[in-house]
């Protein structure tokens, strides 16, 4: 592949919540209508993909019924043309190691994709420490388990529901088995790798412009041409988007990424996304482009 491939347009993802909670992330919407709400004023603002954990707003934790899923993606599709994707199952460690862990992740994605309620399915193709510099003792920090057989699982709904696997790079290591992984599976429809930076966690790399170019010649080296976006957790990617308008990338935006304890809201990140994706020289995808970069 040539060192860069500028797509004609540059698409913007938002993740509205993540798992934060409101301890955390204060600004996160949690309610079924706030979800909504706050979801299609950033895709008026330039998002053409959504992404959203749900909430059980009585206990305040994550859940994955389908009915409050269900909700939250009908009152998005009667606004908007959004390609629409939820979380995966929040798992102990101690269930992640289960042999049955992949099923339970994705049980939720199967039933909602079989009725082609769903665009996207997210994979997590490795393990890693989710550790804050201020967690203190780290009684607080979470190990993500992904074990390969529930990797695998999630790529084969994927591919039987014929959802784009979204595909999240904590280090190089996660892209390496990805890209392997697919390369097994024909009947996938192309993934989009989300390159994850950190400042306020410890994983991986900052965003930084040598870390970008260190994915992109890893790319090269693996011979990959599916599409790519910067995007993190605890983190701005902002300063990244003029290297990667130029190297014809994507980028995703929210409060799930953003800097834990942000005042700014959902909006305000897609509208500034927008705003430099454009002095950058980019143009904004619209849903129906993101859906061709998919194709």
């Amino acid at each position: 592949m040539t060192e860069f491939q500028p797509m004609s347009t540059t698409i913007i993802e938002v993740a509205l919540n993540g798992p934060w909670t409101r301890k955390r992330q204060p600004r996160i919407p949690i309610a079924a209508d706030e979800i909504v709400a706050d979801a299609v004023a950033c895709c008026k603002a330039g998002a053409s993909v959504v992404h959203f954990h749900a909430y059980d707003v009585g206990t305040g934790d994550q859940t994955t019924q389908l009915a409050v899923i269900e909700e939250i993606i009908a009152g998005i599709r009667a606004e908007t043309d959004a390609l629409i994707y939820p979380a995966i199952r929040y798992m102990s460690n101690s269930e992640a190691i289960q042999a049955d862990s992949g099923k339970r992740r994705y049980d939720h994605f199967a039933a909602l994709g079989q009725r082609r309620k769903l665009d996207w399915l997210i994979v997590d193709p490795g393990s890693t420490n989710l550790v804050r510099y201020t967690d203190g003792l780290l009684d607080d920090a979470v190990v993500d388990i992904n074990t390969p057989a529930a990797i695998r699982h999630g790529l084969e709904v994927a591919a039987e529901c014929g959802l784009n696997p979204t595909m999240a790079i904590y280090d190089p290591g996660y892209l390496r088995l990805a890209h392997h992984l697919v390369g097994q599976n024909p009947r996938l429809k192309k993934p989009m790798y989300r390159f994850m930076f950190s400042e306020q966690l410890t994983f991986g790399f900052p965003p930084r412009t040598y870390a970008l170019r260190a994915y992109m010649e890893l790319y090269r080296e693996l011979g990959i041409s599916a599409p790519w976006m910067v995007a993190g957790l605890g983190t701005n990617v902002l300063p990244l988007v003029p290297e990667v308008v130029r190297r014809g990338g994507h980028v995703r935006a929210g409060l799930e990424d953003f800097e834990l304890g942000s005042e700014t809201g959902n909006v305000a990140l897609v509208e500034a996304t927008a705003r430099a994706i454009e002095a950058a020289g980019g143009t904004v995808a619209s849903t129906k482009e993101a859906q061709k970069i998919l194709a």
